[in-house]
């Protein structure tokens, strides 16, 4: 009993600690418009998907009831994971319950003793705990440095097998990462790319299928990871490569072996949402042309955003508690928009990350940089006061 106390005390002291420095989380269900999912192309409620999922659970159930390996495994994911090979242009995918056992499973199943991954210094958390997890010699480098990549490059080479690893299209930052600069060095010293597409796939290329293929590196990366619960709208993540990479990955790959299959209605729905990609390129000219639209009106505002073009916009405002003000001054004029603090974002770059999606009129896009503005100068004001 002691040691429970003791546990629960040090437990409570942790979470009071977070709620003085203003970095408690909530749960918060959706309410009001939004302008903070990952659903960029509208799909998640698009009537085509709920009809497909809804017959596949008539035929099918609810549940997989095992791992692939076991009785876990339907044809229709076989089927799901060939039409996503196909859009990403390689011999074979692997369709995982989650992005972040996605990653995990890449990571912890390719790198071997002495081998060294080199990461990009903003890439996702589930990218890091893969490459913690991995055990080998890890090294991270400077945000988008292709100088400093290639110094670790050439300081590696000649040991054992380095890897890459990158996001293509930064969900924090809204920024594209020099996908061809790191092909080109990847390619002169042997290394293996590994690119996340989480935020990619779906919105960019000619097919949809992500930034790989808009630059045009598809020959020089090893797999890709591509989350199907963002741009794609239902749920799980695509390992796509060759087949003698996907296949290690069904022999070897641990959050694979040992995860209970997804939900087979999934793949239903999957299958519906990538036939719209294909489809409707419609959708993706239409996200391209709200998000400048957004930008430039946050601009003619002076509020300070990064330069991009992407779909995710950032306000970085620094200070937690004004980031929280900020947000809740939204919420309350009924935009829903969330504060990304702290371990999510560097200290000190507390921030509004504004995710465009199709579904936004003109007249939403005015109203909400309108109030926005006013919400940042409102804020300014008060820490100015406060100070």
């Amino acid at each position: 009993m002691r040691t429970s106390e003791s546990l629960e005390s040090r437990v409570r002291a942790r979470v009071n600690a977070l709620a003085g420095a203003q970095l408690l989380r909530s749960l918060r269900s959706p309410h009001g418009i939004d302008f903070s999912s990952n659903d960029y192309l509208g799909l998640s409620n698009h009537p085509l998907l709920k009809e497909r999922m809804i017959e596949a659970v008539r035929r099918e159930g609810c549940g997989s009831t095992g791992s692939r390996l076991l009785r876990g495994h339907r044809e229709s994911f076989s089927a799901v994971e060939q039409t996503f090979a196909d859009l990403k242009q390689t011999e074979r995918a692997l369709y995982f319950s989650s992005g972040y056992l996605a990653n995990i499973a890449v990571l912890t199943t390719f790198p071997e003793k002495d081998d060294v991954i080199l990461s990009d210094e903003r890439n996702h958390a589930s990218l890091i705990d893969g490459i913690r997890l991995s055990g080998v010699r890890r090294m991270v480098f400077p945000h988008r440095d292709v100088e400093a990549l290639e110094r670790l490059l050439a300081q590696h080479r000649g040991g054992g097998q380095m890897f890459v690893v990158t996001e293509s299209l930064f969900g924090m930052d809204g920024d594209v990462a020099p996908l061809v600069e790191y092909a080109t060095r990847c390619r002169s010293v042997g290394a293996a790319l590994i690119v996340d597409e989480a935020h990619a796939v779906g919105v960019y290329g000619a097919r949809g299928s992500g930034l790989i293929e808009a630059q045009g590196i598809a020959r020089d990366v090893l797999v890709s990871i591509n989350t199907a619960g963002k741009a794609l709208g239902v749920s799980g993540a695509f390992v796509a490569g060759p087949s003698w990479a996907i296949e290690y990955l069904v022999q070897r790959g641990r959050p694979f072996v040992y995860s209970t299959a997804p939900p087979p209605p999934l793949a239903a729905a999957l299958e519906a949402s990538l036939a719209i990609v294909a489809g409707e390129p419609e959708r993706r000219g239409q996200l391209m042309r709200v998000s400048r639209d957004l930008r430039m009106q946050l601009s003619d505002e002076r509020l300070a955003i990064p330069p991009g073009s992407s779909q995710i916009v950032p306000v970085v405002l620094g200070d937690n508690d004004r980031a929280l003000a900020v947000a809740h001054s939204l919420q309350s004029q009924g935009f829903d928009v969330r504060a990304i603090r702290p371990p999510t974002v560097a200290r000190g770059t507390a921030r509004l990350r504004i995710s465009v999606n199709v579904g936004l009129s003109d007249a939403t896009v005015r109203c909400f940089t309108a109030a926005l503005a006013a919400a940042v100068r409102e804020s300014a004001r008060c820490s100015a006061v406060c100070s």
